[in-house]
């Protein structure tokens, strides 16, 4: 880890605000003011302080608010009001979820929660049923109340997120297993890959495609009229995709990519991050010189620029190298699955979304 992200700053998830703003709002419910700040225990047992930045006394019904801080993390419900509203329940035992504006509802099978729920996921839900219960205790007071969580402008915020493509509509889920966020861990990133895998296979989806990024992700779409549903972002986390597929396979998987990413894959990295794993040009020009290259193109090679160069000067001497990358890539990724029924195919692309090289096994 470099000095740098040592000192990065972290934050709170969205479940560990949603628990801090229930806690408070549920005092206020049953002493009549809320706690401000309000300290609540993550699941690891660090116990952690918020302020408030919102209280609403409409009594029968009580509410928090609390403005989630991602750290130094690029987390786009940074700055998002996390709203917890209380109320006791009639009729109705334990504690209520409900959705309320900007939070999301389940609406495909293969997440962690059923169809028809609120997408507050199964910690955040312990946190707060946890954070009631401290207080009910303390008080002896009633435990059955109804919980809404809303997040303002969080229909729009979603967007921007996996929810769409996951089933979860009209807004963000409220998320995490720790309560905290490490910046750049990018442990959000890969637990959508996870959900969107499990989607796939709750809805019995036969063909799945990844990506690299938004240009290879429209061409894997449009070669196999793949519908928004089917695709996954794997971004550069080839490995976490691939090792999650392993364990939940799918039959089918078109894996797309631009050259510098998909030459890492070949190489054998399964985070093709350029922090991570760098492009190997000596490795390259070996390649080249299996496909018959000459000794000047070899060595054009070893001292070129970019990825995108090397395959330039490739394709200029008609030598497929990008097709010997798709076959080492998918050899990399069917290591990776070890023998799991995934029948795998990887399409590489240029930077205009043009299909330049592929290998598959069906």
């Amino acid at each position: 880890m470099s000095t740098h992200e040592k000192h990065l700053k972290r934050g709170w998830t969205t479940g560990a605000c949603a628990a801090a703003a229930a806690k408070s709002a549920y005092h206020a419910l049953i002493k009549g003011e809320f706690l401000d700040p309000v300290e609540i225990t993550l699941p690891r047992g660090q116990k952690v302080s918020f302020s408030l930045a919102l209280e609403e006394n409409d009594f029968p019904k009580m509410t928090a608010g609390v403005i989630k801080d991602a750290g130094d993390d690029p987390d786009v419900t940074h700055g998002a009001m996390i709203k917890t509203t209380l109320a006791f329940s009639n009729g109705q035992t334990g504690i209520v979820f409900k959705a309320g504006e900007g939070v999301g509802r389940i609406t495909k099978p293969g997440l962690p929660l059923d169809v028809g729920q609120a997408a507050i996921n199964p910690v955040p839900r312990e946190m707060i049923s946890a954070s009631i219960n401290e207080l009910a205790s303390i008080y002896h007071s009633d435990r059955n109340v109804e919980v809404e969580i809303s997040v303002p402008g969080g229909k729009d915020l979603a967007l921007k997120t996996w929810n769409p493509q996951l089933g979860i509509v009209g807004g963000i889920s409220i998320l995490g297993t720790t309560g905290v966020v490490i910046p750049f861990s990018c442990s959000a990133w890969i637990h959508s890959i996870h959900r969107g895998i499990d989607v796939a296979r709750a809805t019995k989806t036969f063909h799945v495609g990844a990506s690299t990024g938004s240009t290879s992700g429209k061409a894997v779409r449009e070669k196999h009229n793949l519908p928004e549903t089917s695709m996954i972002d794997m971004g550069d986390f080839a490995g976490g995709m691939l090792k999650y597929l392993r364990g939940h396979p799918v039959p089918r998987i078109t894996i797309g990519g631009g050259v510098a990413k998909l030459s890492k894959l070949a190489q054998g990295h399964l985070d093709l991050h350029s922090a991570r794993s760098q492009l190997d040009l000596d490795w390259l020009a070996e390649q080249v010189a299996t496909l018959g290259g000459t000794g000047s193109t070899i060595e054009a090679i070893k001292k070129a620029n970019s990825a995108l160069e090397v395959f330039e000067l490739a394709e200029s001497h008609n030598l497929p190298l990008a097709d010997r990358i798709a076959d080492k890539a998918r050899i990399t990724a069917l290591n990776v699955l070890s023998g799991a029924p995934v029948a795998v195919e990887i399409l590489v692309f240029n930077r205009q979304g043009q299909l330049i090289g592929m290998a598959h096994g069906w």
